[in-house]
């Protein structure tokens, strides 16, 4: 680990009840940008003319934006719809569909974890330590991991 990156130390279960110390690392505010400036290129030039080259009003709720954000170490895209039903008109939400977990104990290089977000509201996780590289050609190729448009 190299001087001036953030480190931690936490407490890990492992099996049959046992338990050890691991030292684990966090992104740095750097690091978090440069991802997320890959991420928000991937969007513009693969997702959006793939999946929303143009918003198309409908009576139902419907697409208007793809985009991506941080909340701690994860890093979710996410689809913002807007509303066409009379009662609620206009009004938009946003669905996350496919998030990047840093996996904090690989030391080495950068990796996450890739989860798909169920229709149950719960993540699971498809693919296990890959690459930024790999996660965004996995999104690119898998359509669980791509958005519902």
């Amino acid at each position: 680990m190299r001087r001036g990156e953030p480190s931690k130390q936490r407490m890990v279960w492992m099996p049959k009840g046992e338990t050890r110390w691991v030292r684990v690392r966090a992104l740095s505010a750097e690091e978090k940008a440069a991802i997320a400036a890959a991420c928000e290129r991937f969007i513009t030039e693969s997702l959006k003319p793939r999946f929303l080259p143009e918003v198309r009003p409908t009576q139902f709720n419907y697409p208007i934006d793809i985009f991506g954000k941080w909340r701690g170490s994860k890093y979710s895209f996410t689809t913002r719809y807007r509303s066409g039903f009379p009662d609620n008109l206009g009004e938009e939400f946003d669905s996350a569909f496919t998030r990047l977990d840093h996996v904090e104990e690989h030391l080495a290089e950068t990796r996450f974890d890739l989860m798909w977000h169920r229709h149950t509201g719960q993540w699971w996780r498809l693919h296990a330590f890959v690459t930024l590289e790999d996660a965004l050609r996995l999104i690119r190729t898998e359509s669980l991991l791509q958005p519902h448009t």
